[in-house]
């Protein structure tokens, strides 16, 4: 079986071609350097996806905070993260980059604040 996929990590984005036995990669083509490759098959075994979200701020100049995974999550996670990005409230004063939740459903990702929010 053959799959066709665009490369993300670079500014190539390479059109990959891939042959497939069921997870198996057998052959990649169209991959201009080794990180389509990686991707590649990161893709096709343990596809993972960086989580942006808000979270509500407790006495802060603003509401919310913008936060982000560290780094990406398995995809069949994603709805358990949100759980648990939901679920806090953070008080301000918050810095940029300030880990919110460590370690996540013990993903070995940390959630952070992309935004810093002063104190009212």
């Amino acid at each position: 079986m053959n799959r066709e996929m665009t490369c993300i990590i670079c500014p190539n984005g390479c059109e990959l071609t891939l042959e497939l036995e069921g997870k198996v990669i057998k052959k990649i083509i169209g991959a201009c350097c080794k990180k389509g490759i990686a991707y590649a098959s990161q893709e096709i075994q343990n596809p993972k996806r960086t989580i942006s979200s808000l979270v509500k701020v407790n006495n802060g100049e603003m509401p919310l905070v913008s936060v982000r995974t560290t780094i990406g999550v398995p995809k069949g996670k994603i709805f358990d993260v949100m759980k648990e990005i939901k679920n806090i409230q953070i008080d301000a004063p918050i810095k940029i980059e300030q880990v919110l939740i460590h370690n996540v459903l013990g993903l070995g990702v940390d959630i952070i604040a992309t935004k810093s929010i002063d104190k009212k």
